[in-house]
């Protein structure tokens, strides 16, 4: 403030020009903000990865029972056999935490699979879900 305010129309005047000060400062607030924002992607996606090792996801607990003992078994017993007893008992705990979040994201195309593993099939390829009842399985030839 250069000039002192000495009548009513100078103190209107300083009033809006504080006004738009304000604003002008709270957009630049804003867009500082906003680029904080930006640079902290790689950060919070650090943090989500993190947070995957850390915790476990119990949304499904039968795939991920699955995989906790599958880890155990090859892992602890054949690639950690000569580890130490912390690295024995750290690394299989993260790779269970991990794979119970990879499993809960991708649990439908696991399902399909394991599906289609035990889904009978035919001669022609069929699977059993797809052939008619009264459809016979193969065609026989006849001489």
């Amino acid at each position: 403030m250069n000039n002192p305010i000495n009548t009513y129309q100078d103190l209107l005047d300083e009033q809006i020009r504080l006004q738009s000060l304000f604003v002008a400062q709270k957009e630049l607030v804003r867009q500082d903000i906003n680029q904080l924002k930006l640079e902290l992607i790689p950060v919070q996606k650090a943090i989500k990865v993190v947070e995957k090792f850390v915790t476990k996801d119990n949304t499904n607990w039968i795939l991920s029972t699955s995989a906790g003992t599958l880890i155990d078994m090859f892992i602890r017993r054949t690639l950690l056999s000569k580890a130490g007893f912390i690295t024995k008992m750290v690394v299989p705990l993260l790779m269970k935490n991990f794979s119970s979040h990879v499993i809960a994201d991708n649990k439908d195309k696991i399902f399909s699979k394991i599906n289609s593993w035990f889904s009978k099939k035919n001669m022609n390829g069929k699977t059993a879900d797809t052939v008619k009842e009264n459809e016979p399985l193969a065609e026989e030839e006849e001489d």
